[in-house]
């Protein structure tokens, strides 16, 4: 998922389906990531989770732990979207009930890697296949999971 703390691939249709999906909506993330970016992404409440206390990047709320970013999030919106990194996915996934996930068809090295997860607890209930994407020489899908109740 990620290489020297940056993604190892380009998808131009990725990046608007992420615009699409968040905007209007609170993000959460770690430091590392909101460093990745280097910047708010406008039209989201940016929140970071940081144990740093003095760490005060312009236009973000940053919190010390993941409750409180969850909980200054839910105060805000009814849908949240963690995006990274690593250890704030893998502290969110148990209370997560919906996953959109791009699942890239090519091996890729990485360093980051999005944790492992039971998929018999989650139901398929959206897919789109690229398969003919002119700009990269691998196929992608785009998912989007349900938790099983």
């Amino acid at each position: 998922m990620g290489l020297a703390n940056q993604m190892p691939w380009h998808l131009s249709a990725d990046l608007k389906r992420f615009k699409q999906l968040t905007m209007g909506y609170p993000i959460l993330m770690g430091r590392k990531t909101f460093e990745s970016i280097a910047r708010p992404l406008p039209g989201r409440t940016n929140i970071i989770v940081s144990r740093n206390p003095a760490y005060r990047p312009e236009g973000c709320i940053v919190v010390g732990t993941v409750e409180a970013a969850i909980s200054h999030a839910c105060q805000l919106a009814d849908e949240v979207f963690v995006i990274g990194g690593s250890t704030l996915y893998e502290a969110t996934l148990p209370i997560a009930d919906t996953l959109y996930i791009t699942q890239i068809n090519r091996d890729f090295n990485g360093d980051t890697f999005f944790p492992d997860f039971d998929w018999n607890r989650w139901s398929e209930i959206a897919r789109e296949d690229v398969v003919d994407d002119p700009k990269v020489n691998f196929t992608y899908s785009f998912l989007k999971l349900q938790k099983n109740s």
